[in-house]
């Protein structure tokens, strides 16, 4: 057998198709995260990132999801752990119907058949800001176009400025057509 005859040819790898614009953290962050979670029970990151709309800022302040268990080749019909902070255990275990039920129509199917409490320390949220306000700083124009001359040029600086500085005027209301 020859030399030139022994050596393999190999296959030029493909590489993936490279994507020349800028991504927000949030869509890497899933595929991230998702190997880690489903290593340790969740389907979805997405019960934990999502909890308190979920269940509700009630039920959630005191309460968070650890693990999801199927049974052996399945994807429903899992066991759902809570650690749940002291006392409201017990309130927890009196609403785990609606608990359940709330998880299976985020799934969309019924994922969860139980609920597994477990006393432990739940670490409080931070709380929702408020996004920040986007209007406008107030403008002050007054000494920036008092070296403009042309009486004509000026007036129209002033109103467009007015128009920046002014807050933005509630959208249209369209007739209904019938």
């Amino acid at each position: 057998m020859s030399a030139a005859m022994s050596k393999r040819v190999r296959a030029p790898k493909e590489e993936p198709e490279r994507q020349n614009r800028s991504r927000a953290v949030a869509d890497l962050l899933p595929a991230v995260g998702g190997a880690a979670f489903r290593r340790f029970g969740f389907v979805q990151s997405a019960v934990v990132t999502r909890w308190p709309e979920i269940v509700g800022e009630r039920l959630a302040a005191v309460s968070i999801p650890e693990s999801i268990r199927f049974p052996a080749g399945k994807k429903e019909g899992g066991t759902l752990s809570l650690t749940v902070r002291g006392a409201h255990a017990a309130m927890m275990s009196h609403v785990t119907p609606e608990i359940m039920e709330r998880v299976n129509r985020f799934f969309g199917y019924a994922a969860v058949a139980k609920v597994a409490i477990r006393q432990g320390e739940v670490t409080p949220r931070a709380p929702r800001r408020a996004p920040p306000s986007l209007a406008p700083a107030p403008v002050d124009l007054g000494r920036s176009l008092k070296t403009i001359a042309d009486p004509e040029l000026k007036a129209v600086l002033e109103a467009l400025a007015s128009g920046v500085a002014a807050p933005p005027a509630p959208p249209p209301v369209l007739p209904k057509v019938r």
